[in-house]
């Protein structure tokens, strides 16, 4: 009978282990170095890891079923409060059956051989975690052939890729609006942007008739962009902004702008257009954009700007919020030309722009006006939209984690900016609230550990007049 519940408290146990393990690896886009090396809240491990294990080894009897009572329910309680639960993917069944599995084998074994002082924790989950990773390897290899089958055999769909430090979202969806006017246009939801979520996208979304498909590229490290490139061999390639995102995986700027310059290997490429901040030498197939833009005008009311486009200077406008948008609309001036649409018709499709769902969105409710810019995470665009937020003649709120995985140096630029701006900050998040705390100085500040308690701040800080902006946003584990 004691064999018996311990064999249950031991499966309980470690299916709880597997929860954070397996949460950790969805965060992290199940790159095990990631959760080793950049992890953003090492103290989780240590809370939902390191101790609960070391309670387990050392702990007998009835100590041991009360700490792994309260080890499970510390983790429904931990789980409970995140904003980024895990999701219960095929993938994720998969890695808890392979771990069941082990741990009733293992357990079976121990039995059998009696010869176990505690049945292992470590064992099974790095045994569960291999089977899940060739198991997936194998299905993912299948899944890649079948999306460059479709890809390659349809010779009439063009596709243009995007990648950049920041803006790439935005680009994707005003060249989808702009070319919707004359074009069958699919483009990667939301912020699909890796290699295996655009080889689930094309596989399982991607219409049979399309003109042009839309593809954002992201990357974590050198080679991401060149898999995503060789996959999908893209048409026209757009290089947006070069900048210090995800500066931590990269170490250097150089190391950022030339993974973002893997786009242009594509054995179909006709046509690349690579920002100015990347320093590249322009050719007849691989062209600079950036320094035709002038006139940039921003306001609360909207956009207008000038580009100068075969020698004459031609001036646009729009209802977007926000001068940095001026580069990402100019990005895809430039490929809808190359795409055939007449400037006349570009310049209407861009005047009916519509702005992309939290980035410099508009909302007017209880007299205050919210600007939700949470989808923002750049030094030059949260810049941008606090001189936007300058303009406002009242009380200015803004709630922000700061920037996320960038350098110190940019996080105090930015505190020091909002210092000048904002008359009441209100700071989330644990990454970068010291630096922050450190260079606000002069506005009122509230620092908040639980954004669950934001509503209800909110509420009591804010009153009709104000304008609250919504600065980034970054989930709990970091």
């Amino acid at each position: 009978m004691d064999q018996m519940v311990l064999s249950v408290v031991h499966l309980c146990f470690i299916l709880g282990i597997g929860f954070y393990f397996i949460t950790a690896m969805q965060w992290y886009s199940y790159r095990l170095e990631r959760i080793f090396f950049h992890y953003n809240r090492y103290d989780w491990h240590l809370y939902f890891f390191a101790l609960p294990l070391m309670g387990y080894y050392f702990l007998e009897g009835i100590f041991l079923y009360a700490f792994v009572a309260l080890f499970l329910a510390l983790l429904f309680v931990w789980q409970k409060k995140m904003d980024k639960k895990l999701v219960w993917t095929a993938r994720v069944k998969r890695f808890f059956l392979f771990l069941v599995l082990a741990t009733l084998f293992q357990d079976l074994l121990c039995l059998m051989l009696a010869s176990c002082f505690k049945l292992g924790i470590i064992i099974p989950l790095a045994v569960a975690q291999c089977a899940s990773m060739v198991y997936e390897k194998i299905l993912f290899e299948g899944f890649k052939k079948e999306a460059q089958h479709r890809l390659m055999n349809n010779p009439k769909l063009k596709v243009v890729a995007i990648t950049a430090s920041y803006g790439k979202t935005s680009i994707k969806n005003f060249l989808a609006q702009i070319l919707s006017s004359q074009l069958k246009v699919y483009k990667t939801p939301r912020s699909v942007n890796t290699l295996g979520g655009i080889i689930k996208d094309i596989n399982e979304s991607l219409p049979d008739v399309c003109d042009v498909y839309i593809v954002e590229a992201g990357a974590r490290m050198r080679g991401d962009i060149d898999e995503i490139a060789r996959l999908v061999h893209p048409h026209i390639a757009v290089v947006g902004c070069i900048g210090e995102q995800h500066i931590e995986y990269f170490k250097t700027l150089e190391n950022i702008r030339n993974t973002k310059m893997e786009m242009i290997n594509s054995t179909r490429l006709e046509k690349a257009f690579v920002h100015e901040s990347a320093n590249i030498k322009p050719t007849s197939m691989i062209l600079s954009f950036g320094s035709e833009l002038s006139d940039i005008e921003a306001s609360l009311q909207g956009l207008s700007f000038s580009m100068m486009l075969d020698g004459v200077k031609e001036h646009f406008t729009c209802k977007l919020l926000g001068a940095f948008n001026a580069i990402n609309i100019a990005a895809a001036i430039h490929v809808a030309r190359a795409l055939g649409l007449e400037l006349p018709v570009i310049k209407e499709a861009v005047a009916n722009l519509q702005g992309v769902e939290h980035r410099l969105q508009k909302i007017e409710a209880g007299g205050k006006l919210i600007i939700d810019d949470s989808y923002n995470g750049n030094l030059e665009g949260m810049l941008s939209s606090y001189d936007l937020v300058a303009t406002h003649v009242g009380r200015k709120v803004i709630i922000t984690p700061g920037i996320v995985e960038s350098s110190e140096e940019a996080n105090a630029a930015l505190a020091q900016k909002i210092d000048a701006v904002f008359d009441l900050v209100i700071l989330t998040g644990k990454a970068n609230v010291e630096i922050l705390d450190l260079h606000v100085k002069k506005a009122q500040k509230i620092i908040l550990s639980d954004k669950s308690k934001l509503q209800e701040t909110l509420a009591e800080q804010t009153h009709a007049g104000d304008v609250i902006l919504f600065s980034n946003d970054a989930p709990n584990f970091i």
